[in-house]
C-alpha cells in the first residue's frame, strides 16, 4: 500500500540480503527509489519488479563499487546531476572477512572492507545528512550487527568496523536529538545471505543460527520510520546477547565467539571416529569378558568344562561358534604362558642351587 507521496530513498547493497528487503519495504510504501549496488543486472531486473508490483514511480540505479576511493562522493554527485532529493538514507552496503588476522587474511581485502564499511558509509552519511539538515527533514538507517559489541574472533577487522557503525550512530543520535533528522542502527545477528559465502565462513557453526533476512529488514524499517535510536532483530534472544554484551567480562565474549565461529566438524570423520571408538569400546570388552572365561574355564572341573563346551556347540550358530574359539584360545595362550612362566621359575630356582652350592664349597 503506497503511503509515501514524491519522497526518495537511496540504499546502498540494494542487490540481494537486507538492502534488497528493505528496498522492497520502501517500494511499498511508495518511495521513490536510488538503487546503489556492483551489479547493475541485478538492479534492473529488480527495478521492473518494484514497477510490476509497487506501481514505483521513479526508480534510479548507480552502479558503484564503494570500496573504492572517493565513490559515496560519485554517488551524491549523480544524485544531485538528476536534481533528486534523498529524504531517507539506507547504508546497508558491507562485507566481511573469516580467519586468522595475523596469519590467514589478505589485506588488501581488509583495506577494501574498511573503506567499504567505515569510509563510504561515513561520507555518505555526512554528504546526505548535511542537505537534511538544511531541510530539518530526513531518515538514516545504518546497518551496524550485534558483533558491535562484542568482541568476534576469527572476524576482528569485520566487527571493529561494526562497533565504529555503532558507536558513530548512536554519537550522531545525541547531536541530532534537536532536529527533525534521525538515525537508526540496525544490529542484527547473524543472518541467511550471501555474506557468510563472500566472507569464506559459509561452513561455521553460526550458519546453524541463521535469520530470516525479512524478518531483520521489517524490524529495522519500522524502527527507521518510527526514528528509534537502534533496534535487534529477532526477539528476546537476541536481545539478551544485547544484555550479556553489556555485563560479562569480555574474555568469556571472546571465547563464546571464538567457539561459534569455529568450523563445523566434518561428518564423514565424526562418524568414523564415532565407529572406531565403538569398534575399540566393543574390542575391549571382547577381550576383558575372553580373560574372564578363559580363567573361569581354566580354574573349572572336567565336567564343567564339558558343560560349557555342549554348551557353546548346541547354541548352533557363528556367534557361539566364534565364542568358543575365542574360548579355546584364551585359554591355551593361558596355558602356554603359564607354562613358560614355570619354566622360567624353575630354571630360576635350578640356577639359585648351583649358587648356593658355589658358596658353600
Amino acid at each position: 500500500m503506497n503511503t509515501v507521496t514524491g519522497k526518495t530513498a537511496l540504499v546502498t547493497g540494494a542487490s540481494s540480503g537486507i538492502g534488497q528487503e528493505i528496498a522492497k519495504l520502501l517500494a511499498k510504501d511508495g518511495y521513490n527509489l536510488v538503487l546503489v549496488a556492483r551489479s547493475d543486472d541485478t538492479l534492473e531486473r529488480l527495478s521492473e519488479v518494484f514497477k510490476g508490483n509497487y506501481d514505483t514511480q521513479q526508480i534510479t540505479i548507480i552502479k558503484k563499487d564503494l570500496s573504492e576511493e572517493d565513490a559515496a562522493q560519485d554517488v551524491y554527485n549523480q544524485v544531485k546531476a538528476k536534481g533528486i532529493t534523498v529524504n531517507v538514507l539506507v547504508n546497508d552496503a558491507g562485507v566481511g572477512l573469516y580467519g586468522l588476522f595475523g596469519t590467514d587474511t589478505d589485506w588488501e581485502r581488509e583495506k577494501a572492507m574498511i573503506h567499504l564499511n567505515v569510509l563510504a558509509l561515513t561520507q555518505m552519511t555526512k554528504l546526505f545528512l548535511y542537505d537534511m539538515l538544511i531541510r530539518n527533514e530526513g531518515k538514516i538507517l545504518n546497518l551496524a550487527s550485534l558483533l558491535s559489541i562484542t568482541p568476534s574472533p576469527l572476524m576482528a577487522v569485520y566487527a571493529g568496523t561494526k562497533a565504529y557503525v555503532y558507536n558513530f550512530t548512536q554519537s550522531l543520535i545525541n547531536e541530532l536529538k534537536d532536529t527533525n533528522v534521525t538515525i537508526t542502527a540496525l544490529l542484527p545477528n547473524a543472518t541467511d545471505t550471501d555474506f557468510f559465502n563472500k566472507a569464506g565462513a559459509q561452513n561455521t557453526k553460526i550458519t546453524d543460527e541463521l535469520q530470516d533476512p525479512v524478518m531483520v529488514a521489517k524490524d529495522g524499517y519500522e524502527a527507521l520510520m518510527a526514528g528509534k535510536p537502534k533496534v535487534i532483530p529477532g526477539g528476546l534472544k537476541n536481545k539478551s546477547y544485547e544484555v550479556l554484551a553489556y555485563v560479562a567480562p569480555q574474555e568469556a565474549l571472546a571465547s563464546l565467539m571464538h567457539d561459534k565461529m569455529l568450523q563445523k566438524p566434518d561428518p564423514d570423520a565424526e562418524q568414523e571416529k564415532k565407529t572406531t571408538l565403538a569398534w575399540g569400546i566393543g574390542f575391549g570388552l571382547a577381550v576383558v569378558t575372553g580373560i574372564a572365561i578363559g580363567i573361569a574355564y581354566k580354574n573349572a572341573n572336567a565336567l564343567d568344562r564339558a558343560r560349557y563346551r555342549y554348551k557353546a556347540k548346541s547354541a548352533g550358530n557363528s556367534i557361539s561358534d566364534a565364542l568358543s574359539s575365542v574360548v579355546d584360545a584364551v585359554v591355551d595362550a593361558y596355558q602356554n604362558t603359564k607354562t613358560k612362566a614355570e619354566h622360567l621359575v624353575s630354571k630360576g630356582e635350578d640356577k639359585a642351587v648351583d649358587l648356593e652350592a658355589e658358596v658353600a664349597a
